[in-house]
C-alpha cells in the first residue's frame, strides 16, 4: 500500500494542493486568462507607441515617463500621441509639451484628436510633427482661468470668522473667506495675463502662426476640427487609422508594430476613472481653459 503511495505521490500532491487551496488557485487562473498574452504578435517588441492623454491634466508624471521612454528606446521608430481631454493645469500640460519637444527632436510623432484637444491639451500637443482631429472632435480653447470661492456669506450665517497673521500685502492672495479687493484682482490679472501670453506665443511658434492675429486663432475659441484647420491650429482632419497610418508614413516603418497596453494596468485605469471624484479647494487653481 504504501509502495502505490508513493507511485501516485506526483498525482495526489497536487490534486490535495488544489483541494485545499481551490479558491487561490481559481483566482491565479483567471489572472492567466485576463493577462495572458493571446497572440503572438503581443510577445513582438513593438516598433511604433500610442500613448494615450486622457481625461484632465492634473500631473503629468506618468504619461511624461512614458513619453521619454519612448525618446530613449531605440525600438520605437515613431510615436502617436491619442488624446481626448479638456485640458487642466498649466504646469504638467507644459511638462508634456516639452517632452512632446524632446521626442520631436529624435523621432516623428503624431498628434491625434479623438475626442477633445482642448486648452492644455492643446498645449502639450503643439509640438508634434503633425496634428491630426476626428471630424467629430473640439479643438482649442487656447485661454486661462482661476476660479476662487467667496464663503463669506455662508460663513456669516453660521456664525464663522477667519483669524489671519500675515507678512507681505498680497499673502491673502485668492482666500475664499471675503470677496477679493481690486487690487488683489489686479494682481491676479498680472498673472492670468502672463500666462496667457506665454500659451498663445508657444502655440503661434509651433504651429507657425501670426501671434498679431492670436485673436482669431486664441481668445479661448473653441473650434470644430474643420474650423480649427482653417486658422491653422491642426494639419488634417481623419480619424484613428489615418493618425496611425500618417505616423507609419513618417516613420517609415514597413511590418508595423503597435504596442498593446498592459491589460492589468487597463484595468486599473478604468477602476480609478469609474471611482474618481472631482475634488475643488477652497483656493483658487490657474487652469488652461
Amino acid at each position: 500500500m504504501n509502495f502505490l503511495k508513493k507511485i501516485f505521490l506526483p498525482i495526489t500532491l497536487p490534486l490535495k494542493f488544489i483541494q485545499e487551496h481551490f479558491k487561490a488557485v481559481l483566482f491565479v487562473l483567471i489572472l492567466f486568462l485576463l493577462f495572458a498574452p493571446q497572440s503572438e504578435q503581443d510577445l513582438q517588441s513593438n516598433n511604433l507607441q500610442e500613448i494615450a492623454l486622457v481625461g484632465s491634466i492634473i500631473d503629468a508624471t506618468d504619461i511624461v515617463e512614458q513619453i521619454d521612454a519612448a525618446t530613449d528606446n531605440d525600438d520605437i521608430k515613431g510615436v502617436l500621441l491619442s488624446v481626448s481631454s479638456p485640458g487642466g493645469a498649466v504646469s504638467p500640460s507644459i511638462e508634456i509639451a516639452y517632452a512632446i519637444k524632446r521626442l520631436r527632436a529624435k523621432k516623428p510623432v503624431v498628434a491625434y484628436a479623438k475626442g477633445t484637444m482642448a486648452s492644455g491639451s492643446y498645449y502639450s500637443c503643439i509640438w508634434a510633427d503633425e496634428i491630426i482631429a476626428n471630424p467629430g472632435s473640439m479643438i482649442g480653447s487656447i485661454g486661462v482661468i482661476m476660479e476662487g470661492t467667496d464663503l463669506s456669506g455662508i460663513m456669516q450665517k453660521i456664525g464663522i470668522k477667519t483669524q489671519v497673521v500675515k507678512a507681505g500685502k498680497y499673502k491673502e492672495l485668492g482666500t475664499s473667506d471675503r470677496k477679493w479687493s481690486k487690487f488683489e484682482l489686479k494682481e491676479l490679472n498680472k498673472v492670468i495675463q502672463g500666462t496667457y501670453d506665454m500659451f498663445s506665443k508657444d502655440v503661434a511658434d509651433a504651429r507657425g502662426l501670426d501671434i498679431k492675429n492670436r485673436d482669431s486663432f486664441a481668445n479661448a475659441h473653441i473650434f470644430t476640427a474643420l474650423q480649427a484647420k482653417e486658422v491653422g491650429l491642426i494639419d488634417s482632419l481623419g480619424v484613428g487609422y489615418d493618425a496611425k497610418q500618417r505616423l507609419i508614413t513618417l516613420s517609415g516603418v514597413k511590418s508595423p508594430v503597435w504596442n498593446k497596453e498592459n491589460k492589468f494596468d487597463k484595468f486599473i485605469k478604468r477602476l480609478s476613472a469609474s471611482t474618481a471624484v472631482t475634488l475643488q479647494t477652497y483656493f483658487p487653481t490657474l487652469i488652461l481653459k
